[in-house]
């Protein structure tokens, strides 16, 4: 049974809804809400680091958030197949460090198993350093400062 209603085969309506939840559950930085969507052995590429599994998962986005302030998403469906979804993003943060900020623009590629779990993510980035003056992603997601 499935555990998830968006499921596999993807047609637009729901490629652009699991996009949608996938926005809001990063932007609530919540590890634990985020790692919920992968499935137990999934299989991660974040620009230069491999790992697999939500332990992984939980880790990485714990460090993530510890570093990146003030993130803020936003997501675009890209492209769909089945069980196949490409998105381009778009998110500003602060580095907890320096407290530069940055825009950093992306692509991802998601497979999904037949529950709905992403099993497989593949995401390359390049940020960019900007002024606090030229965010653009204030009110999405609106997550807490």
């Amino acid at each position: 049974m499935p555990t998830n209603a968006l499921t596999p085969p993807f047609n637009e309506a729901t490629a652009r809804a699991k996009v949608q939840a996938a926005e809001d559950a990063w932007n609530s930085r919540d590890p634990e809400r985020v790692a919920r969507a992968y499935s137990v052995d999934s299989q991660w590429r974040n620009r230069d680091q491999f790992f697999v599994g939500r332990d992984d998962i939980r880790a990485f986005l714990t460090e993530k958030w510890r570093r990146e302030l003030h993130y803020r998403l936003m997501k675009e469906l890209w492209s769909f197949t089945d069980n196949r979804i490409s998105v381009r993003f778009i998110y500003e943060w602060q580095d907890a460090a320096t407290g530069q900020w940055f825009r950093t623009h992306g692509n991802e590629h998601w497979e999904f198993d037949d529950d709905g779990l992403m099993r497989r993510r593949d995401m390359s980035a390049n940020d960019i350093p900007i002024d606090a003056s030229e965010r653009q992603l204030l009110h999405v997601g609106n997550p807490p400062q």
